[in-house]
């Protein structure tokens, strides 16, 4: 089977949980990079991120090095927006249409998960949703999230 972890990071905490879960399975990653990213920090970056995924955007994403479709098992991972997956995922969804695959999905945050996965599994209704995982503050206490997420995956590629 062929694997392969989907993610967009921000911060670099997505980044990091994506990373492991690659390693665990031995699976190829595809980040989603928009051409032109958010540069405020402090509250602004939550203001612009937040103000993104009201209004519905759909950044502009640098070339896929890698075809979702060509793979068996797909983890998408995203930071949480708004209480939402990022706007990457927003335009990843309208470029993909991903059908008939098995699926996992993480997301990472610093409060709640809002209503993430239930907006991604709307987008991946014609899949088979495996699983589904929450990474509070992904990068505080990162040996212990590193092994969760390994440990997840490797239940999901087992079972």
């Amino acid at each position: 089977m062929k694997n392969l972890v989907i993610f967009y990071s921000f911060e670099g905490g997505t980044k990091y949980i994506a990373e492991n879960i690659a390693e665990a399975i031995d699976a190829d990653i595809l980040e989603l990079k928009p051409k032109k990213e958010i540069t405020s920090t402090g509250i602004m970056k939550y203001l612009w991120g937040g103000r993104q995924v009201v209004l519905g955007k759909k950044p502009e994403l640098c070339e896929f090095d890698k075809n979702p479709k060509d793979y068996d098992m797909i983890f998408l991972g995203t930071p949480v927006w708004a209480f939402n997956y990022a706007p990457s995922f927003r335009t990843f969804f309208s470029q993909i249409h991903l059908k008939d695959k098995k699926v996992a999905l993480f997301c990472c945050n610093g409060g709640s998960k809002g209503k993430t996965f239930t907006n991604m599994r709307e987008k991946l209704k014609e899949n088979d949703i495996l699983g589904e995982i929450e990474f509070l503050d992904p990068i505080a206490g990162q040996e212990e999230k590193a092994s969760k997420a390994k440990k997840w995956a490797l239940e999901l590629i087992e079972n």
